[in-house]
């Protein structure tokens, strides 16, 4: 069934917001990078707003130029009119808690959307995509939460888009990763890595034994991702090869806890890697550290405890 609200108009705003920074970059002359981090985020801005209507091939290329730019670092960021620490703690004092309204109108309208609205209807048009009621709500909620934020703090939506572009700056070539990860992902899947990862772990591992192939699993799914750089482009590999025919088909597992739980397992690779820099390595720059890999640190004393409680609910309740 048709919906109101479709998926492609909330890729088509990513898109032109993306194309926004891109020509913001080009017009700042202090960006000593600025042709090619222009081109760089006005290619990833056409894959959002034409990707369905160019070739395949064409989309490929320009993905294949964003990886050598980001390769020969040439996506830098440009110098950005900051007011002044006291002019900010002014703003602050005066909006007081105000300040968290728009971030909170996220989770909440989200939830508004994905619960209360999920099944409306306008006619015979749902009001959400079927199946992306979440994610299109998401999208609403930033909306609203974006139209909250220039109404507390007076300020314009081009405003908003200067914002948008310093942080894209900040988080560089990196904010790419979850999606090139995730599609790499199902490439591996396609290839039969998940086929060779079952041969495996089955000639070197008793999975004959329930706990030994939950082990596995979860292990694998966290190691997977720490070499993959997200817990999205690991699950469907690991989970073809592990997951569905050790625990679910030969030992069976209940799939909605091996899925929920594998998926969690996953994450704790994300918190020991380097390769997830959107979630590591850009904090660290964020914040100025010295050591770019101080995330890492803090992060493993909570990674491998929470893997080996992921194993043991694992075992506990899949079964």
């Amino acid at each position: 069934m048709e919906s109101l609200i479709k998926m492609d108009y909330l890729y088509w705003l990513v898109g032109i917001i993306l194309l926004i920074t891109s020509a913001l970059t080009l017009s700042d002359s202090t960006n000593p990078k600025r042709l090619s981090s222009g081109f760089f985020w006005g290619a990833y801005g056409l894959i959002f707003l034409i990707g369905n209507f160019i070739p395949p091939l064409f989309v490929g290329l320009l993905v294949v130029i964003m990886g050598v730019i980001a390769g020969i670092n040439g996506v830098a960021a440009g110098k950005v009119d900051m007011p002044s620490v006291t002019a900010l703690q002014e703003r602050a004092a005066r909006l007081k808690n105000r300040l968290f309204i728009p971030a909170l109108a996220i989770p909440f309208f989200t939830i508004i959307c994905a619960v209360v609205l999920k099944n409306a209807h306008f006619g015979t048009l749902r009001l959400f995509p079927d199946k992306n009621e979440t994610l299109a709500g998401l999208g609403v909620a930033s909306i609203i939460a974006l139209g909250l934020a220039c109404w507390i703090t007076r300020e314009t939506p081009m405003q908003s888009m200067k914002e948008s572009r310093r942080l894209l700056d900040a988080m560089g070539w990196a904010v790419v990763l979850p999606q090139l990860l995730a599609v790499l992902g199902i490439i591996f899947t396609d290839a039969g890595v998940g086929k060779a990862i079952a041969q495996i772990t089955t000639d070197f591992l008793a999975v004959d034994n329930r706990f030994i192939a939950v082990a596995a699993y979860c292990v694998g799914m966290a190691v997977f991702t720490m070499i993959m750089g997200n817990a999205f482009a690991a699950f469907p590999v690991i989970t073809a090869g592990i997951g569905l025919p050790i625990l679910i088909l030969q030992h069976h597992a209940n799939p909605a806890v091996v899925c929920a739980i594998g998926m969690f397992s996953g994450y704790c690779g994300t918190l020991m890697t380097p390769m997830a820099a959107n979630f590591n390595i850009i904090p660290s720059a964020l914040l100025e550290l010295e050591d770019k890999n101080a995330v890492i640190k803090a992060q493993i004393g909570t990674a491998l405890p929470l893997l080996a409680v992921n194993v043991l609910l694992m075992y506990v309740l899949a079964f």
